[in-house]
């Protein structure tokens, strides 16, 4: 595991697993990297499955520009880490969840090529509709 210090070129969203899971309709990991590859357009996620959270690697600016909103999606769980923040980077071999090692973090969608990262849009998009289906199954 490699640390990565956040908020320069890089910044992440970490977003409850439970979140995702509800979203994907699933408890099944990979089903849960699938949509999240189709949802993030691509975009890198780190799962660690540990505490069951996705960290989405965003441009290192977003947790000054979408400030606003980091503070909104607080409540719900999802947290916007830039600088001062280090993230444990999985190697990039480390692409798929691994039943036998269910404590070691994993690319939950593999970063595809340098510098591409997961648009801000689509990350908040993700989290209003997982705070619309937490909602929902809240009041069911």
């Amino acid at each position: 595991m490699t640390l990565l210090p956040l908020g320069t070129l890089v910044s992440a969203v970490r977003i409850p697993g439970r979140m995702v899971l509800a979203l994907a309709d699933t408890t099944t990991p990979a089903d849960a990297d699938d949509f999240l590859d189709s949802s993030l357009d691509g975009g890198p996620v780190i799962c660690d499955p540990r505490g069951l959270r996705y960290y989405a690697l965003v441009p290192g600016s977003m947790p000054r520009t979408w400030s606003s909103a980091a503070n909104a999606w607080r409540p719900l769980g999802v947290d916007l880490l830039g600088r001062g923040t280090v993230l444990g980077v999985p190697p990039v071999t480390a692409d798929e969840f691994e039943p036998g090692t269910p404590h070691a973090s994993y690319w939950s969608v593999p970063m595809y090529s340098p510098g591409m990262l997961c648009e801000p849009s689509a990350v908040a998009r993700l989290i209003i509709a997982g705070a619309h289906q937490l909602a929902a199954e809240a009041d069911a």
